[in-house]
């Protein structure tokens, strides 16, 4: 294995191993790994500052009380017009002659913080957006702690292209299970990463059974608390799809080598699988601080940053394999992330597209992954191989989105005839 690239995240490669107080940029601030950060730096004060924050801009009052909190120089909004009310906002939270934060507004506004002073930026906004402000921080030699796994899906090549060894730390709960992992042994002694899956809350169900289920049933995940787009993902399982096409870019381990085996209790967050036989297992109970403080902090540990196991009390810990008819999502991802080029891009937009219009009560639930295979099969070749642009991925999630809301449209109308 030593011919080939150096992985992107490597906990045996520390782009950055500065002890002391670190500064850090948080975006997408107001969402669930967002404000987890936000607790950990409050919580840590002599480790972390946080020096701005982004956030898209529907929740101004929430942003206004964590700039008053850590007392940032900047925040940003995705959203202009959310300015006016962000200003307010602030108004109410700063007393009498203290200073603002300075506002950024506009689809831009991220990316300018993530290349801003700081030592590390976490990226925590979630959709392909993130791409940009990922990029940003790389080329400006920041220590990315990667949550937005969908910047990674879309843009593989171009962060391959610009990131240095150790600088990528991954935030997933997965993928930092695999990180910590990953230190027991050399890459040449690595036989297989397994990624695990709760199953969401469909486990077990065939996918007749499939049919008819709810928004509001999709959206009871059993053991995570999450977002809507990113819960119906785990309900689908395109979430573990990406997370095996993620694995595969931060650790170059090829996909054939990389399981994905369902754990419904989440405790174990991923495992390695090592030549002699060993396998190692990264295991806590479910709470994304503790990836977030790896992500943070590494190559130090975070003292308290989440909960452990009480060993007095019995447990029972089940795996279980895939069920592949029922639950698709992970064998397409498998496929695009092998053609590479713009079709994970293509699979992730027409994902979004297809989670958007079953949130909104206009697609059925199996149509969602029989709808993405549709616009991924249309795609057909990648239109760029290797040679990937920034153009090239957005050309691409326009096309996917455009086609998937066509085929979304036809395939509810069908349902209702």
């Amino acid at each position: 294995m030593s011919d080939r690239p150096a992985p992107l995240a490597d906990p045996h490669l520390l782009f950055d191993p500065a002890a002391g107080r670190r500064d850090i940029v948080v975006l997408g601030c107001t969402g669930s790994i967002g404000t987890q950060a936000i607790d950990l730096a409050l919580r840590n004060p002599d480790r972390f500052r946080v020096t701005a924050l982004s956030a898209a801009g529907g929740r101004v009052a929430l942003l206004a009380e964590q700039a008053r909190q850590l007392r940032v120089e900047k925040v940003a909004v995705a959203r202009e017009d959310a300015v006016p009310a962000l200003k307010e906002a602030l108004s109410a939270q700063y007393g009498p002659g203290e200073t603002l934060p300075e506002i950024l507004a506009g689809p831009d506004a991220a990316t300018e913080l993530a290349a801003s002073a700081c030592h590390t930026v976490l990226n925590g906004i979630t959709g392909s957006i993130g791409l940009a402000p990922t990029l940003a921080a790389l080329r400006a030699g920041r220590t990315l702690a990667l949550a937005n796994k969908e910047s990674l899906i879309v843009g593989g090549p171009l962060v391959k292209e610009l990131a240095r060894p150790g600088q990528i730390i991954p935030v997933d709960s997965e993928h930092a299970a695999l990180f910590q992992a990953l230190t027991a042994g050399t890459r040449a002694e690595v036989r297989k990463l397994v990624v695990t899956a709760s199953g969401g809350p469909f486990r077990g169900r065939t996918r007749a059974e499939l049919a008819q289920v709810t928004v509001q049933d999709a959206l009871a995940h059993p053991t995570w608390a999450m977002g809507p787009v990113i819960t119906v993902n785990s309900a689908t399982l395109v979430n573990k799809g990406l997370e095996v096409i993620e694995a595969h870019l931060l650790y170059d381990i090829p996909f054939e080598r990389i399981e994905v085996v369902v754990h419904p209790q989440s405790y174990v967050h991923s495992m390695v699988e090592f030549t002699d036989g060993s396998t190692l297992a990264q295991a806590t109970p479910p709470d994304m601080r503790g990836p977030i403080a790896i992500g943070l902090g590494w190559p130090h540990r975070i003292p308290d940053a989440a909960p452990a196991f009480d060993w007095s009390k019995a447990s029972t810990w089940e795996f279980f394999p895939l069920d592949t008819e029922a639950f698709p999502a992970v064998g397409l991802a498998r496929h695009v992330g092998a053609l590479g080029g713009t079709a994970p891009a293509v699979f992730n937009a027409a994902n979004e597209e297809c989670v958007e219009a079953f949130l909104a009560g206009r697609l059925p639930f199996t149509a969602i992954m029989d709808t993405v295979s549709a616009v991924v099969d249309e795609h057909g070749t990648p239109r760029s191989g290797t040679s990937l642009t920034v153009q090239d991925v957005l050309e691409a999630e326009a096309w996917a989105r455009a086609r998937a809301r066509e085929m979304a449209a036809r395939a509810a109308a069908e349902a209702r005839a």
